[in-house]
């Protein structure tokens, strides 16, 4: 191996090795809380696209977890956002963490990119741009990949919290 690839490959493992301590210190974090709201759940971490990902899953359905997923993810956007700060409290380090709890995340990310293969298949037909409804950062991101994915581009208009995409012709 040359000096330039050793190097690249040691950064990779220090990528990697800091990313899975913020999915051990955040699965300290969620599993602290879990004990407090007396709810069931276990944990799964992962690396995904240069991300911390924690997941909370459940054997019994995920029922007592849809309270810590809240109405259109609202208490899951808030958990994450905490979690993250309990990461950066122990590494100083700014966390990009995805929390998912119940598969909510996952479901969500299927949902949008069917939207956003929509909204291009339309714009391809009609050649005119397409407005949707405001969303969450973490929904505009999958629907951007959606529609670059079918092969157009898109772009994030508005102001938090209503800020929405358009997909633009070719």
């Amino acid at each position: 191996m040359t000096e330039g690839t050793t190097s690249a490959a040691a950064e990779g493992a220090d990528t990697l090795s800091r990313l899975e301590q913020e999915g051990e210190i955040a699965a300290d974090y969620l599993e602290g809380l879990l004990d407090i709201a007396d709810l069931d759940g276990d944990i799964d971490m992962d690396v995904e696209a240069d991300r911390a990902s924690v997941s909370i899953i459940s054997d019994s359905g995920g029922r007592d977890l849809q309270k810590l997923v809240g109405r259109d993810g609202e208490v899951l956007e808030a958990l994450q956002e905490l979690t993250r700060l309990a990461v950066h409290r122990e590494t100083g380090d700014r966390s990009r963490l995805m929390l998912d709890i119940a598969g909510y995340r996952a479901k969500k990310r299927a949902e949008l990119s069917e939207l956003g293969a929509k909204a291009a298949a339309e714009v391809k037909s009609t050649g005119e741009p397409v407005k949707l409804k405001p969303m969450t950062p973490f929904e505009r991101k999958v629907v951007h990949d959606a529609v670059k994915t079918a092969g157009l581009r898109s772009e994030s208009e508005g102001e938090e919290p209503q800020r929405f995409v358009v997909v633009l012709p070719a």
